[in-house]
């Protein structure tokens, strides 16, 4: 059942022009970083070849797109979250969703997938931009592999906060400025801390992401995305559950 509720929130998407722009206009975002960043590796490659050890292509174009792919992501996930349950409640068709033989579980679930399979959709098209410096460099995979993974996850964790903050509303556009609102706070709290040890880096999704990054895959930070995500994905569901025994 979460596939077939996945599926229809996938074709909802698809079939309404908003979430094609939404894409391109990612897409587009996305290349002029990409382009920009290979023609200062170009700029500066002569010098390069003076160094030793001198960074890489992964190191000098694909690290900073998806440190650039992290943030429009921030910018994009409100508007493809918003409608997910703020949707639903508002066009009156929750209750009947509610009502059908499907746990609420399923219903939190299948919507979570629907968003991911978009979210992946994007991250995938910045990995083919990445492979293809193939055709002219060589690119650590280790690295890049472990931008991929910070960026799926760092999805998961703003899907399941955008679908939190969808159910607790009926009103689409609410739900999109409080998930930009709660996105960009945990981001501010995490500038606001003047101490590199600081606690409140704890707080920040983005700085979790940070050792994706760089290369680096700390069971500290996937413990942390997994939990983040699994515990605004149980509260979507316990809210829907108030409104199921509310009737």
């Amino acid at each position: 059942m979460i596939t077939t509720i996945a599926a229809k929130e996938l074709r909802a998407q698809f079939c309404a022009p908003m979430a094609w722009i939404i894409l391109a206009v990612l897409e587009l975002v996305l290349a002029w970083f990409f382009l920009n960043q290979i023609d200062a590796f170009l700029a500066v490659q002569t010098q390069l070849a003076s160094y030793a050890n001198p960074p890489g292509v992964t190191e000098l174009i694909v690290a900073p797109l998806f440190g650039n792919a992290a943030m429009i992501l921030l910018m994009a996930v409100p508007l493809l979250s918003m409608r997910l349950i703020a949707g639903e409640r508002r066009a009156k068709t929750l209750t009947l969703l509610l009502g059908a033989p499907v746990s609420i579980t399923e219903i939190v679930l299948g919507k979570f997938v629907g968003l991911m399979v978009f979210l992946i959709l994007f991250i995938g098209l910045a990995t083919l931009m990445s492979l293809s410096l193939y055709a002219g460099a060589t690119l650590d995979l280790g690295l890049l592999a472990s931008n991929v993974i910070g960026l799926v996850l760092l999805a998961a964790s703003f899907a399941a906060l955008g679908l939190f903050i969808s159910s607790l509303t009926a009103h689409p556009i609410i739900a999109g400025i409080g998930s930009l609102g709660a996105f960009l706070g945990l981001w501010i709290v995490n500038l606001s801390a003047h101490e590199p040890d600081s606690w409140l880096h704890i707080l920040s999704l983005l700085k979790h992401f940070e050792s994706f990054n760089r290369g680096v895959i700390a069971s500290a930070d996937v413990a942390f995305f997994v939990l983040f995500t699994a515990a605004f994905l149980v509260l979507a569901v316990r809210r829907l559950d108030a409104d199921r025994l509310q009737g």
